[in-house]
This record gives structure tokens, sequence and C-alpha cells, in this order.
């Protein structure tokens, strides 16, 4: 059997793994063989959303792996034209339809959006309806930065568990982990290896600093790093995300690459390598600003 990941301990005892395997933008029908290969290696987080459309293929994954619902740790996340009360509620239900689950363990808001800043407040409020009905084992937002984390928990009662934002060595966030550190917040790290930088940067509306942002698998510091430990880039990286107490979730649809992104757990980098990844920070984001989000701009709607 593959060894396990190591946990991080959220703020209400849930254990959620350092290492999960993502599938944002794997088209559905590669969807359930990467995830049935994630599973195989020995993932056992495994981060989906209702917009990405792909719950249903996970679902299949889970199924035909064989392996104990219990020992699976399964997070979605609700999109942002079923914020409210009652929409985030059946939008639950539908998640769960389409992943076959009875529960999920990590349950996100997506999206802030600032300019319909109420929705927001009541979907987080529905999600706290479902965490004190057992209904999932955790729950949590995404894409917050430290302003709107910060308005979001004086509205609410219950802390966010997990903030999944975007986190590499080119977009490190140290404001914002030492807000998550203070409130008890994890972080997670979505597109950890900084892929958004090679597959965001022409975005429409994308700000002109994008359009120059380099690949951190390339960086000389990081190649080096490789070198000495003799691994390969993207490992360094993700030893990097879990020795600084992130949960890191990397994507792929080739087994090739997922066996070796989950082959990160015998190196050790030292204080120094880690603060010189730090050092590579840019302060530059690739993904969209958060400032930015609504239903107007996103007019996506999620199909029952």
């Amino acid at each position: 059997m593959p060894a396990l990941p190591p946990v991080i301990a959220l703020n209400n005892g849930v254990e959620l793994p350092t290492l999960g395997f993502g599938v944002f933008q794997s088209p559905p029908a590669e969807t359930t063989t990467a995830v049935d290969a994630a599973i195989d290696v020995g993932y056992r987080m495994i981060d989906t959303a209702a917009s990405y459309g792909n719950e249903r293929e996970v679902g299949d994954a889970i199924r035909a792996s064989g392996i104990d619902r219990r020992e699976l740790f399964v997070q979605t996340k609700l999109w942002i034209s079923d914020y409210g009360d009652e929409s985030a509620l059946r939008a639950y239900d539908v998640s769960l339809r389409k992943l076959g689950v009875d529960y999920v363990d990590l349950y996100l808001l997506h999206q802030p959006m600032p300019r319909e800043w109420e929705r927001t407040v009541a979907a987080y409020k529905a999600l706290e309806k479902l965490l004190a009905d057992r209904r999932v084992r955790a729950i949590g937002v995404s894409n917050f930065s430290a302003p709107l984390l910060e308005k979001l928990v004086e509205r609410t009662e219950v802390v966010p568990a997990v903030n999944q934002v975007e986190v590499h060595p080119y977009f490190v966030q140290h404001t914002l982990r030492q807000i998550h550190e203070r409130l008890g917040v994890a972080t997670q790290a979505w597109s950890p290896l900084g892929g958004v930088n090679r597959y965001m940067p022409n975005r429409p509306n994308a700000p002109a600093s994008t359009k120059s942002l380099k690949n951190p698998l390339t960086d000389p510091v990081v190649t080096e790093l490789a070198r000495k430990h003799g691994k390969t880039p993207a490992q360094i990286i993700l030893r990097w995300h879990i020795q600084e107490g992130r949960s890191a979730i990397p994507k792929s649809v080739t087994r090739a690459r997922i066996e070796e992104n989950f082959d990160v757990f015998d190196v050790a980098l030292t204080a120094d390598e880690v603060a010189s990844i730090d050092a590579l920070d840019t302060n530059v984001r690739g993904g969209p600003d958060p400032e930015m989000i609504n239903t107007t701009a996103f007019t996506l709607t999620i199909p029952d």
C-alpha cells in the first residue's frame, strides 16, 4: 500500500491531507481515469467544484476505486450563481447527487463577490447550516483576500477551516497567510506549481503585468534544488508547500505526472532552501482578481 500524505488538523479537528489531487480543467472524458490513477497512486484527497463540470466523473472514480469512502477526503465548491440561502442548500444536494456520495468532507464558497456581498454572506451561512446538521465535515472559502476574509468572519459564526487560494513560488501570499495563521484558517494552494501563469495570462482583461509571468518550474533556483536533491522541479515546489504547512492540489491527466507529483515524501528542504523559494515572490497573481468576481462578469450557471 502506498504511503499516505501527512495531514493538517483543521480548526474543527478534521484532518486535511497536505497533498491532494485537483481536476480543474480536466475534461470529463479524462477525469475518471485520472482520479482512478491518483487514488491508485496514493492520493486520498480529491478536489473538484460544481463549475468544473466533472463532479459525476469524480464520483464514478471514487466508486470504482473500491476504497472505503471514509478513507477519502472529498471536497467541492459552490458556484456564485447559486449564492444565497435556499439556492446554496439546493446546489449542495445537486453536488452530492452528481458525486454519488452522502456527504463531502469540505465544502467551499468558490469565490467572494464583493459587489454582491449579501449573497456571499447568505451562502456562507447556508454552509454553516450544513455543518451544524453534520451534512459536511468542514466548511471554508476559496479565493478570499485578507480584507474579504476578515469581513466575512465579522458577519458569520464559523471561522472558515480553509481558504483555497493561488499560491506558488511567484505568488507567495505572505500577508494573507499571516491572516490565516491568526484566524486559524488553513491555506490550501491551487495552481501550486504556478501553471496558472501558463494557461491564464492571456485571459480577457488580464493586467499587462501578467503577460510576462514566467514558469516557476524553469526558475534557476528551483531547477538547481531539483538537481541537488535528485528530484524534479515540480517535486521540489510541492515539497516547499508541504514544509510550509500548506495543503497543495496539483492536477494532471497523465499517469506518469500523477505519480511524479506524489513522490515528494522522501526529500526535505533546509530552512535556507525554503527561504530561497519564498524569495522568488513577485507579488503578481496569475488568476482572476477576487475583487472583480460577480455574476455579471461570470455568467456560468450550473445545470442539475
